[in-house]
């Protein structure tokens, strides 16, 4: 049976700078095998970032994900100059460098992990395998109305003519993706719409990347995807978008399920990581055998 390589992969940025790095210590603390983590962020905070490479930590720049024709302009705040499409807001940028970035990294799944999520267990990478195929987070049908532009969206970039909403979900934290499959999106993509596929994403509006992926799968892939579906979260999440008290953050960890591995506190919520970090190191010192098993791989 096929053995599979993993690599993590967080889009970041200077404001997220100490989320991120409270997530490279739990992967280091917790997630085995010793996977490489690829933290992708503007050249512009590369100085910044650098503090974090290591021997299974690497810096890569958006810039050398994206095409020469998309570029950074100082005056242009909240997006990129596009020499072949409308200018691109960062928002779709870091969605696109999701989905190229598989150009760039040699490994069989790709594993999203964003900043503001931190592992608080231990986690074994190969727990995403089940008989040969990778998991792919898909909820049963629901409606959330963000979601339909989503569906709306990748229906129309795949050439899907009609849609079936309420929709499966692919939204959330810890995403896996089979790094061939994606070169199949590319393939599909630039078939339906007759350009390259980034100027394709560059044109869209509401995109979601996991959306669009997942309903590739479903739909164009199905039963040769090499995944199985998955509806099990393992993330402990908080989205809404105000702090929380010292008080309701300790509640929030010492409430976490005993199947979750991870916590995401949404940047939104203007919590500093350094008022939680003790929270999740302190979690990590239940783990010390774990910690040091972990070392040696």
């Amino acid at each position: 049976m096929k053995t599979f390589d993993f690599a993590i992969i967080t889009p970041s940025y200077a404001p997220d700078f100490e989320r991120c790095r409270l997530l490279s210590w739990s992967i280091n603390q917790f997630v085995s095998p010793a996977v490489t983590h690829y933290i992708i962020v503007d050249r512009r905070d590369l100085p910044l970032f650098r503090q974090l490479q290591g021997s299974h930590t690497e810096i890569i720049t958006v810039e050398s994900v994206l095409p020469w024709w998309i570029q950074r302009i100082p005056f242009l705040k909240n997006g990129w100059l596009s020499l072949k499409t409308l200018p691109v807001r960062n928002w779709l940028i870091q969605q696109i460098v999701k989905i190229a970035v598989a150009q760039y990294i040699d490994a069989d799944v790709l594993v999203f992990v964003d900043s503001d999520t931190a592992f608080v267990r231990p986690f074994n990478l190969q727990s995403f395998i089940r008989e040969g195929k990778v998991r792919l987070f898909r909820e049963p049908a629901y409606h959330v109305e963000a979601h339909f532009r989503g569906h709306e969206t990748a229906n129309k970039l795949l050439g899907i003519s009609d849609i079936d909403y309420p929709a499966p979900g692919y939204i959330g934290n810890v995403i896996t993706w089979r790094r061939d499959n994606v070169f199949k999106l590319y393939q599909k993509l630039e078939s339906t719409s007759g350009r390259g596929w980034i100027e394709t994403l560059a044109n869209s509006w509401h995109l979601s990347e996991y959306i669009l992926y997942g309903v590739f799968v479903d739909h164009f892939l199905q039963e040769q995807s090499g995944h199985y579906y998955d509806a099990q979260k393992i993330s402990h999440d908080y989205w809404t978008p105000q702090p929380m008290s010292d008080e309701q953050l300790q509640n929030f960890f010492a409430t976490i399920p005993p199947e979750y591995v991870a916590v995401m506190i949404s940047a939104k919520a203007g919590i500093p990581a350094e008022r939680y970090q003790s929270l999740v190191k302190s979690i990590a010192e239940g783990n010390e055998h774990f910690t040091e098993v972990n070392r040696l791989n």
